[in-house]
């Protein structure tokens, strides 16, 4: 705090998402009383929590102020939301302004242009990382995203949605479905178990050998593991009913793990999920789609890049990003970004952008561009 009794930003607005069929929130009922105890007032707009389950009242229930319009919500000390700012509100943006969101810079560069030339204060959950490497404000919905990711991929696969007409477990003298998972991470791992439980036959690869042991311990058999190389993917993926991308590089681009050409070699009416679209997706040709529209066909493959998947399920997942994000909201709040940052080397790694310029080296890099040490 700036004082003993003063928070560094006294008011925080959580304006409605207006990404196509975003229904998650950034703040529920309990993170307004949360916040409350610092000193700190929360002004929520108009219907922002109704995709979620949480009406007007119960936000004013837990003492929020309801705001008409998203100017208003823009208008306080900190904004909290969780989507990057679409081009409309890149208006909202200033100097004086903390956003904190996921913002994914290196797949959204007209985003970061817009907080730079704006001078934002832009804080990332998905660059907040702890001592150990994890990266706690973007594994719950990476889960999220990774349970979804089978879900949508057996429906995908249904004769009359485009796909192979195959069901993922199969019956007694069929062949179940045939899903690789390219990653072993929180989103791939999360894939596997649910596929799994679908009864489909599992393969999971990452160069990370220790995580695929850590796998084939927890499932004894159950999904199979193979090690990350060129030859792998193309043998497992040409083989596959259902492919999900997972592969990860935190802050930066998804690497490209499966090409155009390999693509072309797949099953006829294949399915491919990839979960990394909000980083640029790592199969070559992904492009974002929306709830809208999910899926696109090219070279005889169904393709799904829902870049918010997690939307698809908002009450579960507003509850389970902000149980993650509120002891961040409240530390960034109650010391300011840079306040917080010196004093949590987590929350330092999520500073983005500071009066315009880069402040995470990663996301800097993937842009073609310099990070500035913002608490020096």
């Amino acid at each position: 705090m700036t004082n003993a009794n003063s928070p560094a930003i006294s008011t925080v607005g959580v304006p409605r998402e207006v990404k196509t069929a975003e229904h998650r929130v950034a703040m529920t009922p309990d993170g307004v009383r949360e916040l409350a105890r610092g000193g700190v007032s929360v002004f929520v707009e108009d219907g922002a929590g109704v995709g979620a389950s949480i009406m007007n009242e119960d936000y004013e229930a837990a003492g929020a102020t309801i705001v008409p319009t998203a100017a208003d919500a823009w208008s306080q000390q900190m904004v909290v939301k969780v989507k990057e700012p679409k081009a409309e509100e890149f208006q909202y943006l200033r100097e004086d302004l903390t956003l904190f969101t996921y913002l994914h810079l290196a797949a959204y560069p007209a985003v970061a242009e817009a907080l730079l030339a704006a001078k934002t204060t832009g804080v990332a959950y998905e660059t907040v990382q702890t001592a150990d490497g994890g990266l706690p404000l973007l594994a719950p919905m990476s889960e999220v995203a990774g349970r979804l990711a089978p879900q949508m991929g057996a429906h995908f696969l249904e004769r009359h949605k485009g796909g192979r007409g195959v069901l993922m477990g199969g019956v007694p003298g069929v062949s179940p479905a045939k899903v690789v998972v390219l990653g072993a991470g929180n989103v791939g791992w999360s894939s596997a178990v649910i596929a799994a439980g679908m009864e489909a036959e599992v393969t999971v690869l990452d160069k990370n050998l220790d995580r695929l042991r850590y796998v084939d311990q927890i499932h004894k058999g159950r999904i199979s593991t193979l090690a990350s190389n060129q030859g792998s993917i193309e043998r497992t993926v040409m083989e596959a009913d259902l492919v999900i991308g997972a592969v990860l590089v935190a802050g930066g681009r998804a690497p490209v793990v499966v090409t155009e050409d390999l693509v072309k070699q797949m099953k006829p009416r294949a399915v491919i999920v990839d979960v990394a679209v909000d980083q640029g997706g790592c199969i070559e040709t992904t492009r974002e789609t929306t709830h809208d529209e999910p899926v696109y066909e090219m070279h005889g493959v169904v393709h799904y890049a829902v870049g918010n998947m997690p939307g698809a399920v908002p009450h579960t997942s507003t509850y389970a990003l902000t149980n993650a994000t509120l002891p961040y909201q409240f530390e960034v709040a109650v010391y300011g970004a840079i306040g917080a940052a010196r004093r949590n080397p987590a929350i330092a790694h999520g500073l983005n952008t500071v009066n315009g310029s880069h402040a995470n080296a990663i996301v800097a890099a993937s842009l073609g561009a310099t990070a500035v040490d913002a608490l020096g």
